[in-house]
């Protein structure tokens, strides 16, 4: 399976505000042990990346992701939405087996 994120429109869109907002550099992904389902996703704003982040350039946003998250979420699809319970950051990951209701867990 490539290694690849594909990030949509909505999402580098809303990424970019926060990052000029925040005055900060990178978007980041990690992937967590935890959450309903098994594992979670958490989403940070940041200014340095480590030394086993893996850099991807979309656009106008950089987004870093280390090593470990990465083999988790690879060929994954990053979404921002709208919809009536609040706004977030979705993703659509190809290898979860199951995600729980809200979306920030998954179990491979």
């Amino acid at each position: 399976m490539e290694k690849n994120i594909e990030i949509t429109n909505n999402a580098q869109e809303h990424i970019t505000k926060i990052l000029k907002e925040d005055n900060s550099k990178y978007f980041r992904i990690t992937v967590l042990g935890g959450g309903c389902a098994g594992f979670q996703y958490k989403f940070d704003f940041v200014n340095q990346a480590n030394n086993d982040d893996i850099v991807f350039k979309k656009n106008k946003i950089t987004l870093i992701i280390d090593d470990s998250s990465l083999e988790l979420i690879k060929g994954s699809k990053i979404d921002y939405v709208n919809e009536l319970i609040g706004s977030s950051f979705k993703i659509t990951n190809p290898q979860a087996t199951s995600s729980c209701g809200c979306g920030t867990s998954f179990s491979i």
